[in-house]
């Protein structure tokens, strides 16, 4: 696991034409699947001395430079954790002005992703979200249902440990009412009952925000993911930082417990 660091201090600070930054190796040799903890966005807000609500809207503008920043540098599909289980712990200021802020990015963002071709799910427990919160996230879904540019999905009240949860519950379903052989479960049976059935698992896992840990994020799809943990606060993380772990993850050594002959 590595540790990198940056002095950026503005969420729109250049992020293009900087030295780094380019197209991956044709060969293939970068992260299909990125997955971030997007981490940082309130204490960024302290540190300027504004309310965290105020890196929160910083973070979600840094959202779309990433997301567009995908395709030239080979990324395929990014999951981004955007609001756990655990974070209904928060104020209910700060969940509340999160629920609008999603709202918002949902409904601001619904055309220019459409047209960038970038398709969106929503990955999580929808059950405790509101309904106008909900049928946004239909709705985009179903808007850019045809796209295949870039597949962005977006972990909203996700837990790592609830998805296993819930999908052992539906398998466990499924065997009751006879549609499962319990003799027929394996290592391969669970992920098809996961949200992310119809995902690759992610090849790289970022964190921002100099924290080292995951956060209950993707238990078991990163069981092989390579992970960078940066102290580089989520409004201030750029195009060129993401590119320069992009590829440093092509120079790593992936045996997935084997050995080169």
């Amino acid at each position: 696991m590595a540790r990198r660091t940056s002095d950026s201090l503005s969420p729109d600070a250049p992020s293009s034409g900087e030295a780094g930054v380019g197209v991956l190796d044709p060969a293939g040799q970068g992260p299909r699947h990125v997955a971030i903890i997007m981490d940082g966005n309130g204490r960024w807000a302290t540190m300027r001395g504004r309310p965290r609500l105020f890196g929160h809207h910083a973070g979600a503008r840094r959202v779309r430079e990433i997301v567009e920043a995908c395709p030239d540098l080979g990324v395929k599909y990014l999951t981004i954790f955007a609001f756990s289980t655990e974070n209904w712990r928060r104020t209910q200021v700060e969940v509340a002005g999160l629920m609008s802020l999603f709202r918002r990015y949902i409904t601001g963002e619904a055309r220019q992703l459409r047209d960038e071709g970038v398709r969106v799910r929503f990955i999580g427990d929808r059950v405790r979200l509101d309904d106008k919160l909900v049928a946004l996230m239909d709705e985009l879904e179903l808007m850019t249902a045809g796209n295949d540019r870039v597949h962005l999905t977006i972990a909203l009240n996700y837990g790592g440990r609830d998805e296993v949860a819930r999908a052992t519950k539906r398998l466990a379903q499924d065997v009751a009412l006879g549609r499962l052989d319990p003799a027929d479960v394996d290592e391969e049976t669970l992920p098809k009952y996961l949200d992310t059935y119809v995902l690759p698992d992610p090849d790289l896992v970022i964190r921002t925000s100099g924290e080292a840990r995951i956060s209950n994020f993707l238990l078991w799809q990163s069981a092989y993911a390579e992970y960078e943990f940066v102290d580089t606060l989520w409004p201030d993380f750029s195009r060129a930082e993401f590119a320069k772990l992009l590829h440093g993850y092509g120079a790593r050594d992936r045996r997935f417990g084997g050995v080169k002959l």
